[in-house]
């Protein structure tokens, strides 16, 4: 893991997640969500946030973060193990960060994860809201899939699929 962290190149402080992170993930992801109408942050609906580490361990995921301020986190990213590919999760970065290359340099740490892994693909779910985001994954290579999910959800979020298969990474 380390090998992939000192990749990032002009930021630093990308480290894994502690428990301790929590507040700060929460008040991140918040900040995330409000920049789209009806996407709102409940924070029932996201209990892993109580202790992101030991969640994170638990799941065999990894989960880094980049702090921000003093008491803040800028951006942070999951990968997590899934039937011979690697999900992408849990991607949020502050506004003030994105178009800087911040997003390309955490996506490396999650697609080096899938290599080292063996994974075939690295796949992940995108609120239908998140077109900036969309066109960041497909910029990076990721295919939208037919499929769609609905995760019944304060938000009433509705999903799309996107897959990278490893032999199409750049």
């Amino acid at each position: 893991m380390s090998s992939h962290l000192a990749s990032l190149t002009g930021f630093h402080a990308v480290r894994a997640v502690r428990d301790s992170d929590g507040g700060a993930l929460a008040r991140l992801i918040a900040a995330c969500f409000g920049e789209y109408p009806g996407c709102l942050f409940c924070p029932e609906e996201f209990p892993e946030l109580a202790a992101p580490a030991t969640w994170a361990a638990g799941r065999g995921t990894r989960m880094w973060v980049l702090e921000g301020e003093p008491g803040t986190i800028a951006a942070c990213i999951c990968a997590t193990p899934a039937d011979g590919a690697v999900e992408l999760h849990k991607f949020y970065v502050t506004a003030g960060l994105r178009g800087t290359g911040l997003a390309r340099q955490l996506l490396g740490l999650v697609l080096g994860v899938a290599k080292a892994e063996g994974a075939a693909a690295v796949f992940l779910w995108s609120d239908t809201r998140f077109l900036r985001a969309h066109r960041f994954y497909e910029k990076a290579g990721f295919v939208r899939q037919p499929e769609q999910r609905l995760l019944h959800d304060i938000s009433n979020t509705e999903e799309f699929h996107y897959r990278l298969a490893m032999t199409a990474t750049p």
